[in-house]
């Protein structure tokens, strides 16, 4: 059986790089991986001719919306939106079968503050509440256009991603788990995707050549303080997590500006449904495990 071709589009991209480690790995004699640097121009010189699949990863992460220049802005909605969609037609033209685009849950906007219960079903109309949500929402329009039989369209829009490595929110919350000997106990729920488990779930759409809109999240929802609890655990450091808090919590949500701002964002809540796209590779103990020890 032929090796199934792939063209990561995005070098050193944390997405892309685990994805190409998790199949040579793990699957070393069924896929041919070869990966391009899109910030170089010259990347249209490279021929898609002969891939099965363009998995297209570069983009520009989340940042300070605050601060942020009006220049900055449209190179969001170059990269994000206007990069994926030129890639896009360039395979379409050289005959590769499928393309897929990772986007984000941020498409619907912010978490809901404390309190406040949000999910988002299949039927959820996206309503990003700044520029790069709406940059990587633009591409998601643009790209579905393109779907025909002969060139499957796959947007990817996971929830917060998390691994060995990876940045953002996830990193501050590890660095407060090994530092606090307290921590609130708010019962909030997110949708949360082990990096692992979305190898697992990208390479199920290329083997199946599917298209559409998915949604991968773990098999259960988090709550910031079982996040942070686990995390402790892992480094065998007690963290003691109390009610007594929550009315700081509480008191803090409520202050305008960007002391609200970043107690929603770490207590609000914003789930998928649970109705499908699962991935149970990885079960939360281990994908912490994984994380942070190994």
């Amino acid at each position: 059986m032929p090796l199934k071709k792939i063209l990561i589009t995005g070098a050193n991209s944390y997405i892309g790089a685990f994805f190409e480690s998790y199949l040579q790995n793990n699957f070393p004699n069924e896929y041919q991986i070869d990966t391009i640097d899109m910030i170089d121009p010259k990347w249209m010189d490279c021929k898609f001719y002969g891939y099965d699949t363009i998995f297209h990863v570069a983009g520009i992460a989340h940042a300070d919306i605050g601060h942020v220049s009006e220049e900055q802005k449209k190179m969001y909605y170059k990269v994000n939106c206007d990069l994926a969609v030129e890639t896009a037609k360039k395979a379409q033209k050289e005959g590769v079968k499928q393309f897929i685009y990772m986007s984000s849950i941020i498409v619907y906007g912010e978490s809901a503050p404390l309190g406040k219960s949000k999910i988002i079903t299949k039927h959820t109309k996206p309503n990003p509440s700044n520029f790069y949500g709406d940059s990587k929402l633009q591409a998601d329009f643009q790209l579905n256009k393109l779907s025909k039989d002969d060139f499957k369209v796959c947007i990817v829009r996971p929830p917060m991603i998390y691994g060995p490595g990876s940045k953002g929110n996830y990193q501050l919350l590890s660095k407060l788990a090994k530092k606090l000997p307290i921590f609130p106990n708010i019962k909030n729920q997110r949708s949360m995707l082990y990096v692992g488990n979305l190898c697992f779930y990208i390479k199920d759409i290329i083997d199946k050549n599917k298209e559409g809109t998915f949604f991968p999240q773990n098999a259960k929802y988090i709550s910031t303080s079982e996040l942070v609890k686990q995390i402790a655990y892992e480094h065998h450091k007690k963290i003691y997590v109390t009610r007594l808090l929550n009315p700081v919590v509480y008191i803090c949500s409520k202050i305008p500006g960007k002391v609200s701002g970043m107690c929603n964002k770490a207590f609000g809540n914003m789930v998928y449904d649970m109705e499908d796209n699962l991935v149970e590779q990885y079960d939360f103990v281990q994908s912490i495990h994984e994380t942070e020890v190994k």
